[in-house]
């Protein structure tokens, strides 16, 4: 397996541990084996199928930022392999944090249908710890590697809510 093939191989084990390593052993600690929620049976099968499709529609969206960052940006998502390009394209264009929010929608299916306090609590923790890191590393990290790129994109492109109209590195704000 070449070098670049195994970076990228390994970097898949950060999603890995956050959406499977983690909530695996939480439930094992917590000996929570619920399945489904406390609610009329009903309402359980409609809650299954959401949570299933926000765990899928979570994947397509994290494989699609993934394979953009090593097709665009030749680089992983891993911290010891970070893209050589700023990735602005497709989704990029309307949010900048499309990968974390990939696994987040993933996450939040898990609470659907894990139903399970610890899970929740763990993807509270998952959103504000990355909240928190991408204002103090993650964003002067790429400032200090992209410069004014990358600070017209952050000008541009908001944080989490993707916005309806992505943005262009040519385009001049609307502002101006």
């Amino acid at each position: 397996m070449g070098n670049s093939r195994r970076k990228q191989v390994s970097a898949f084990g950060l999603p890995l541990t956050v959406l499977i390593i983690v909530p695996f052993l939480i439930l094992l600690l917590t000996n929570d084996t619920t399945l489904g929620w406390n609610i009329h049976p009903s309402l359980n099968t409609p809650l299954m199928i959401l949570g299933l499709a926000a765990i899928l529609s979570g994947l397509v969206l994290l494989t699609a930022t993934i394979r953009m960052f090593s097709k665009i940006g030749k680089g992983t998502l891993a911290p010891w392999a970070p893209t050589e390009e700023l990735v602005v394209d497709g989704v990029y264009g309307r949010t900048r944090s499309p990968m974390i929010s990939g696994v987040l929608i993933v996450l939040a299916g898990e609470v659907i249908i894990l139903s399970s306090l610890w899970i929740s609590l763990w993807f509270a923790f998952f959103a504000i710890g990355n909240h928190f890191y991408f204002i103090r590393f993650e964003e002067p990290g790429l400032l200090d590697r992209f410069g004014d790129s990358y600070q017209s994109y952050k000008d541009n492109v908001p944080r989490w809510i993707p916005q309806r109209k992505p943005w262009k590195p040519n385009q001049k704000s609307e502002e101006t």
